[in-house]
Parts: structure tokens; C-alpha cells; sequence
């Protein structure tokens, strides 16, 4: 008998394996099991998503900039926005408190309707502080960034997520999701919204849902949507996939209107 037994690694536990391409179909599977047994875990049924900027800052923050720019000579213009800006933290923060009282209120076995980020600052930061607040739990899909460390601590820790591919993210960000609320951002949020948009236009996402386009003074200068129409590469009627508001109250009310008349006897992903 040997005493010279050779132990090699299991493939899952070879750490070279696993970060090489040849694993790369593994991590992709685990992106996609991982997130759902956690999911099924808390019994969650679906997700109301908050898109919008990781630069926003909340009002008290962008007043203490404000002054520290006018005592020190900082950059007074960039500090102005920021406070002007600010009030896109606040209504969504406000607007992530009031939907989580409402989906808390609904006699359902699961978790409806749960408010759900990209686990960053800014208004994704907002929204899951807005439902925790509301002592709700609220998710947060993170993606590992160089510029970004880890998820706000706002988001429940058991539902908090770090995704190395934006592809699975995004998976789960639509899957879920009955309702969209798209604040004003950069580059990523115009990806979420066109994203939404695309897949229920080609009929790929089956589920009726409301989306909410944030802010018309930002968003009319930012888009100019009547062009596709114009130029024919839309239809006028792709337009009444969204709703651009200016209010909370607003909001709320188009929001849990069309999830109570669409989505409350229709728990589950429906994509």
C-alpha cells in the first residue's frame, strides 16, 4: 500500500480553473444560481427598480459642500448643481419609503414588490435607504467597478449582490422587476431604460409595467424621443411605453395603480 497518495483539486475548488476562460461558463451559472436561492430564500416575488446617478448626493451633504466651496474657493458652480441636483435623492428617497409601506401593507404569503438598486451611492443609494427606513428589505445588485467599493449600507445584507458581469445583472434587475423608476443619470441609467424599453417593445418581457421617467427638466434635455418618431425609427405609440413626472405623489399613485390593477394577482417574474 502507497503512502504516497496523490490529492488533486476538485475543478470548483481549483482557483486557477475558475478564474480562468475556461471557467468562465461556471461563473456565469453561479451569477444566475446563486442570486435565485437567495431570492427564493426571503420569498421574494418581484422588485420595483430605481435606476438613476451614482453622483447625486443627499441635500445635507451638497449644503455642507455649498458652504465649504463659498468659505474656500472650492468650485462654486459644481456645488450649486450638486444642491440643485440633491432633490432627485430626496423625492426618491421619499418615493422608495412610501412604496415599501404600500407593498408591506398588501396581504401576500412573499415579499411583493421590493425596492430594488444597483447597490451604489446616488439615487441608487436613496432608494434602498428610503425602504430601509421603512424597515422594508430592499436589494442591491452591485457590479464589481474599479471606481466603486461594494454596496451602500442601506441594502439589506442577505440581499446584497456583486455581480462580475453586467449581462447577469441586468438579468436580474428585469426579471423580477413590475415596475421601473428612472431618475436622472449618465450613461448606465440610459442603458437600464433603453434596455426595459427594447425588451418590451419586441414583446421579449410579457408583463405589463409601468416605467417612470423621472424629472422632465432633465430629461428634456437630455432626450429628444419625438425625433425617432420624426425620423420614423420608433412608432408614436412606443412613446406610451413611459410616463415622464415631476412628483412624488405622482409616482406613487401611477405606480401602485397599475400594480394593483396588473400585477398584485400576478406574483413571479412573468418575462
Amino acid at each position: 500500500m502507497t503512502t504516497n497518495e496523490i490529492h488533486p483539486a476538485r475543478a470548483y475548488r481549483d482557483p486557477d480553473f475558475m478564474n480562468s476562460p475556461e471557467g468562465r461558463p461556471v461563473r456565469i451559472l453561479a451569477e444566475y444560481l446563486e442570486p435565485q436561492d437567495r431570492f427564493d430564500e426571503f420569498n421574494i416575488k418581484d422588485t420595483i427598480l430605481f435606476f438613476g446617478s451614482a453622483r447625486l448626493l443627499p441635500r445635507d451633504e451638497a449644503e455642507r459642500r455649498l458652504e465649504a466651496a463659498k468659505a474656500g474657493g472650492g468650485d462654486l458652480i459644481r456645488a450649486e448643481a450638486d444642491l440643485k441636483m440633491s432633490r432627485y435623492y430626496e423625492e426618491t428617497r421619499e418615493l422608495a419609503h412610501r412604496l415599501t409601506d404600500w407593498s408591506k401593507s398588501l396581504k401576500d404569503p412573499g415579499r411583493r414588490f421590493v425596492v430594488c438598486s444597483g447597490g451604489g451611492p446616488g439615487i441608487m443609494e436613496a432608494a434602498n435607504r428610503g425602504a430601509s427606513e421603512a424597515k422594508g428589505d430592499n436589494i442591491g445588485l452591485g457590479i464589481s467597478l474599479p471606481m466603486e467599493q461594494g454596496v451602500n449600507p442601506y441594502v439589506t445584507r442577505k440581499l446584497a449582490f456583486e455581480f462580475h458581469y453586467f449581462f447577469t445583472r441586468k438579468f436580474w434587475f428585469l426579471y423580477l422587476a413590475k415596475a421601473m423608476v428612472i431618475m436622472p443619470g449618465g450613461f448606465g441609467t440610459l442603458d437600464e431604460f433603453f434596455e426595459g424599453l427594447t425588451l418590451i417593445q419586441t414583446g421579449k418581457m410579457n408583463k405589463k409595467m409601468p416605467i417612470i421617467l423621472y424629472g422632465s427638466d432633465f430629461w428634456g434635455k437630455v432626450l429628444n424621443l419625438e425625433a425617432l418618431v420624426e425620423f420614423g425609427t420608433i412608432s408614436r405609440a412606443d412613446l406610451d411605453l413611459f410616463q415622464v413626472i415631476d412628483t412624488v405623489d405622482e409616482a406613487y399613485d401611477i405606480i401602485t395603480t397599475q400594480l394593483e390593477e396588473f400585477a398584485i394577482d400576478n406574483p413571479g417574474p412573468g418575462l
